[in-house]
């Protein structure tokens, strides 16, 4: 398969993938009471009401990114903590589920078909990376939010100063990562990252992610 070819491949599957974590969040914020989302035309799965450019641009840069966060109001959660956290690991949680479902069609429902397959795999892989990604405990990414709910009020108001330099170093990171090939992101996620896509795909997602 020709690079023009993954990549036209990549699009849809990684807007599924960004599109289904936002809804995800989204959703979860509704069940525990909080509109804030749907009232604001994110609670749904039109993949242009997510898009964030530049993460997106990340995405298929480095094959880590994020989409545009979804809306919510802690004021609204019965138990504001802990039910933001619930809404922070939906959008993960969805992600993981999506990519055990692409690892079930790959490894029972065996095809030839070149187009398929490529969905599967990169299914797999795009999905489990935003998930793992997005729970590095760095704000604005959904790890940052769970681990201040697991933190004591204290600690996490004072984890929740240097939120306001996060995302700029978040970004040179992965640029400088990127374009100077130093595996800065590959050292901290690789191994989670490949280990579940194995766990999801077996040996078929390792014989054929070469190829993308």
């Amino acid at each position: 398969m020709s690079h023009i070819q993954a990549l036209i491949i990549r699009i849809p599957v990684i807007l599924f993938a960004l599109t289904i974590h936002e809804y995800a969040h989204g959703w979860m914020a509704y069940r525990l009471g909080d509109p804030t989302a749907k009232m604001s035309g994110r609670l749904t799965l039109n993949p242009i009401s997510h898009i964030d450019i530049f993460g997106a641009i990340c995405f298929f840069l480095a094959g880590f990114g994020w989409a545009k966060p979804v809306p919510i109001n802690p004021r609204n959660f019965r138990n504001p903590r802990k039910d933001e956290m619930y809404v922070s690991l939906a959008g993960p949680g969805a992600n993981l589920f999506a990519a055990f479902i692409f690892g079930l069609i790959l490894r029972y429902f065996p095809t030839q078909d070149i187009l398929l397959l490529s969905v599967l795999v990169l299914g797999i892989f795009f999905n489990t990376a935003l998930a793992i990604f997005n729970l590095l405990p760095v704000f604005p990414l959904d790890g940052s939010h769970v681990l201040k709910g697991l933190l004591s009020p204290v600690a996490a108001a004072r984890y929740s100063q240097y939120d306001r330099y996060s995302m700029t170093i978040l970004i040179f990171v992965i640029l400088l990562d990127n374009f100077m090939h130093l595996g800065i992101l590959n050292l901290f996620l690789g191994t989670p990252i490949i280990s579940l896509c194995y766990l999801f795909g077996g040996n078929h997602f390792i014989a054929l992610i070469s190829s993308y």
